[in-house]
């Protein structure tokens, strides 16, 4: 009985080293980053080509998945209440942590508190896009605002989802220029662009990086980039200031979180793995004239938190303005 006693005594002494030991072989089993949106969103675009170098500079696989459905907020509370031992990461936004903030009346998680900054991944401009198959008379931004303005509330925007980023982004251009439009939410990325494509909408204010496959296509024209500057990926598309006569940015943000709580030294490897992989020319070239995604200059947790908690004051004000609300 006193070697049985003295076996469990040793065995509890040795599960907080045993444990120790797993946190500091930190990763050591595949890597899962969580994304809210369909198949062909943005968002997955940017975790599938992160993934990989990802993967080789840990050594362990990392997998890519979503849980859609409310805006990105299913995926967004699942890590909020997750385990915070390095698994498990998301691939947030502007939209889920900080337009979801104000343009949903109940949420079960905090958009700002509950989660740990990993880094920033990049600026996200939005494109006016057009069908001209369709609609042959938009040629211009110009000709947008006429033909909206001829017939309040006879014309419509899509949208990837109530509460996404595309859906603020017709909302903001509606409230800027004081225009009267229907807004019609699709469920992610290939329900609006197939709506745009049957002539099902008139205009979607859609992010750089599905914007430019659907112009490089030939499918749907670009009007306006609506941030303050031209993007590289598409140079002969002007601004909202040069093409409608005044400047907007509804430009977004992609980021990595974790958990809350998630450990310090954990933080730290994956925001330099992060950082590293995005600082690469060959990624840089990718983000710039593939997706027209700006690449971030403050790659730090710190930089993204300040950013990220200035923004849910910004979406708030755009949010209220719009009217905009989502139960």
């Amino acid at each position: 009985m006193l070697s049985r006693l003295m076996l469990t005594l040793l065995a509890l002494l040795l599960v907080p080293a045993v444990a120790g030991a797993q946190e500091a072989a930190w990763p050591n089993r595949p890597i899962t980053i969580l994304g809210g949106f369909p198949n062909g969103a943005g968002t997955e675009i940017y975790a599938r080509r992160l993934s990989e170098p990802l993967s080789r500079r840990l050594g362990v696989p990392v997998v890519v998945d979503n849980k859609t459905g409310a805006g990105g907020n299913i995926a967004s509370d699942f890590v909020a209440k997750a385990r915070p031992d390095g698994y498990l990461f998301l691939l947030g936004t502007a939209g889920t942590h900080a337009i979801n903030a104000t343009l949903y009346r109940n949420l079960p998680f905090n958009p700002a508190r509950d989660v740990t900054h990993i880094a920033i991944l990049g600026d996200v401009p939005n494109i006016m896009l057009v069908n001209q198959q369709h609609t042959p008379g938009f040629r211009s931004c110009a000709d947008v605002l006429a033909a909206i303005r001829a017939r309040p509330g006879a014309l419509n925007y899509g949208s990837t989802g109530n509460g996404a980023s595309t859906h603020l982004a017709g909302a903001a251009f509606a409230t800027a220029f004081g225009l009267q439009l229907q807004h019609i939410p699709y469920r992610g990325q290939p329900g609006a662009m197939e709506a745009l494509l049957k002539g099902d909408i008139q205009l979607f204010l859609n992010q750089s990086g599905p914007a430019i496959a659907l112009i490089q296509q030939g499918q749907a024209q670009g009007l306006a980039v609506m941030s303050p500057r031209r993007i590289p990926a598409l140079p002969n598309i002007p601004t909202a200031r040069e093409a409608c006569g005044q400047e907007m940015d509804t430009s977004t943000w992609y980021g990595l979180f974790g958990p809350p709580n998630l450990p310090a030294a954990i933080q730290a490897r994956m925001n330099a793995e992060v950082a590293a992989i995005i600082r690469t020319p060959e990624f840089s070239e990718w983000l710039v004239m593939n997706q027209g995604i700006v690449p971030p200059t403050d790659l730090t947790p710190e930089g993204f938190r300040r950013i990220h908690e200035a923004d849910v004051a910004r979406w708030a004000t755009v949010v209220r303005a719009s009217g905009a609300q989502v139960d």
